[in-house]
């Protein structure tokens, strides 16, 4: 009954239009103070102890340090890195664009960011070879969602926040610990790589259906020099992933060090950046990032509600006793997230329905960082479809497209999403087996 009344709350405040941030906050408030004995002390002290976790600095740095890369030319010597090596297939700018988002990705944490980093610039050059524009809109709106799925990502740091304050127990009775943010990141390099090479084939496989055109081969010495000029960026995913794989730094500390060599090789390498544009930069992370944990500070304190009123243990147990396997309750979480990701964006669902969804997991013996991944995919396939997919939003803004055109463009690309999201759900060694090899599990 609990359950009912604060999701109704929050439900209804949506409804209106009100900040997912802020019906979070008046519902968990409402109901604290009406139907709860809840000292008002101890929800200011859980406002300031669940956001005083040094692993939620890695958010504002990883966005600091895509803002640098897509204002400093990095993604553009991407673009012709990625053109010179398969330019010539089928498709051939479409197929660079997928590298490109793939590439950007790994430097970014950002799907948003990779739309724009690398769709302003590779759609115009699409549509002046004789593109389609809905070709061009569908391979950017889609493959720019790997940003959130390859390493680092934004996403990923979110869901480890999220469950890490969680007291859950597996099928056994032992305590299951909440999944490290280095591991996420080691588990979504295979599902990237997949997804990525999945988009590719969709892409050529349309290009080469349709005729679409392709670029002349360029020769070993004109790969050589956009290797040369991208090499600075492309440093950027050895600095950050082999820091961090190795030990060298913890994923926050990578966040720092990546925004700074960012900075450094935007204004001092490729001098894209001027200092008059630092300030700029600057304000548009800080905006990004307060919006960001404010967010974080309210879905912590309706996790709190959540777990002072025992609704992931209640969850969990009506589950187990009414029989449904792993397999049930996998197919339930996908239909649940996919839904909530027609009205909500990823940061939000994620905040609120991983501390929920996470127990019930664990009790059921699902690995959490399987689950981790499971969610970060659906949050993919979420900011491609209408109504609130951030990404068409973005490319619409990018493209002059309607978001119902866009809509359309997207599908054979979203399809493949959804069919590569199935195979994740059921298969997960594909998600465990480089962590595992690593030694990380």
């Amino acid at each position: 009954m609990n359950a009912a009344i604060i999701f109704g709350l929050l439900i209804a405040l949506m409804l209106t239009g009100m900040p997912i941030s802020i019906a979070l906050g008046l519902s968990v408030l409402t109901f604290l103070f009406t139907m709860t004995t809840v000292p008002i002390e101890a929800v200011a002290l859980k406002l300031f102890t669940g956001i005083e976790n040094f692993e939620i600095m890695a958010i504002p740095f990883f966005i600091l340090s895509g803002n640098f890369l897509t204002h400093g030319g990095v993604a553009r010597r991407m673009i012709n890195f990625a053109t010179a090596m398969i330019g010539h297939w089928h498709g051939g700018l479409g197929l660079a664009g997928v590298m490109a988002c793939a590439l950007f990705a790994a430097i970014s944490g950002s799907s948003p960011a990779t739309v724009v980093a690398i769709g302003s610039i590779i759609l115009p050059a699409m549509v002046a070879q004789g593109f389609p524009k809905r070709f061009g809109a569908g391979v950017i709106t889609t493959s720019g969602a790997l940003g959130i799925l390859i390493p680092p990502s934004i996403v990923m740091v979110m869901y480890s926040v999220a469950t890490s304050g969680a007291v859950v127990f597996g099928p056994d009775g032992q305590r299951v610990s909440s999944a490290s943010i280095s591991t996420l990141f080691v588990a979504g390099v295979i599902p990237g790589l997949m997804l990525a090479a999945l988009l590719g084939l969709t892409t050529w496989y349309r290009a080469r259906k349709f005729g679409y055109p392709r670029m002349p081969k360029a020769s070993w010495r004109e790969r050589w020099v956009a290797f040369r000029k991208s090499v600075w960026g492309l440093l950027l995913i050895v600095l950050v992933l082999g820091g961090i794989y190795t030990g060298a730094f913890t994923p926050t500390e990578a966040a720092a060090v990546s925004a700074v060599y960012a900075f450094v090789i935007a204004l001092f390498v490729y001098r894209d950046l001027t200092w008059r544009d630092v300030p700029r930069v600057l304000l548009d992370s800080a905006n990004m990032s307060a919006m960001l944990l404010y967010i974080i500070t309210n879905a912590v304190l309706f996790s709190f509600l959540m777990t002072s009123e025992q609704i992931p243990q209640a969850m969990a147990s009506w589950i187990t006793g009414a029989g449904l396997n792993w397999v049930v309750f996998l197919l339930i979480v996908n239909l649940l997230l996919l839904i909530a990701g027609n009205v909500m964006e990823p940061s939000s669902i994620v905040l609120i329905m991983a501390p929920i969804l996470f127990p019930i997991a664990a009790k059921l013996g699902i690995d959490p960082v399987h689950f981790g991944i499971l969610i970060v995919v659906n949050m993919e396939v979420g900011m491609c479809h209408p109504p609130v997919g951030l990404n068409l939003y973005v490319a619409s803004g990018i493209t002059r497209m309607g978001i119902t055109e866009l809509t359309i463009a997207v599908w054979p690309w979203l399809l493949t999403m959804l069919g590569f999201l199935a195979v994740v759900t059921y298969v997960p060694a594909i998600s465990l087996w480089l962590p595992r090899l690593l030694g990380m599990m």
